[in-house]
């Protein structure tokens, strides 16, 4: 299963309303949990089995166990973002806003871009994907720090299309 593979998987659950999925395989293991009706966030992991303790496989859905209601989010700053574009996560994984540590980030508030400009890099699996711009515009706020991990459609930035 390549990264692909395991992306439109996560996009497939995301969209069934199921909350947890595990998928076992010869050499690997994959659960993914996506957030319940609550708006409570859930950890996603993907581990390896060695193939010397290989599994049978198996797909299986469960309910996730009932959770208090969380805390109400954070209080709107009275900011109309309804003019704004939102740049989200395509993948779950580490946001990275430099394309390395001694490097400028990519983009910052106030920054031109253009569609298909590279905005960050998100690392899934030891594979770093670029992240790029859907629309062009100028940032007007950038909605994760750095080496931050990221869910799939996390907005990451907010885009002034005009």
């Amino acid at each position: 299963m390549d990264i692909r593979e395991i992306q439109n998987l996560i996009k497939f659950v995301a969209k069934s309303g199921a909350t947890e999925v595990k998928l076992e395989m010869d050499d690997f293991k994959i659960t993914i949990k996506t957030t319940t009706e609550s708006g409570v966030p859930e950890a996603t992991y993907v581990q390896h089995v060695p193939v010397s303790q290989a599994l049978p496989q198996a797909i299986a859905a469960q309910p996730a166990a009932p959770t208090a209601p969380a805390a109400p989010a954070a209080a709107a700053t009275g900011e109309d973002n309804s003019k704004y574009v939102t740049i989200k996560s395509p993948i779950i994984g580490t946001l990275y806003r430099k394309p390395s540590p001694d490097k400028a980030p990519f983009v910052e508030v106030g920054s031109t871009i253009s569609k298909g400009d590279v905005v960050c890099v998100i690392e899934a699996m030891k594979l770093f994907n670029e992240i790029e711009a859907e629309v062009s515009g100028k940032i007007v706020k950038v909605l994760v720090d750095d080496a931050s991990p990221v869910e799939f459609d996390q907005p990451l930035f907010l885009v002034d299309p005009s």
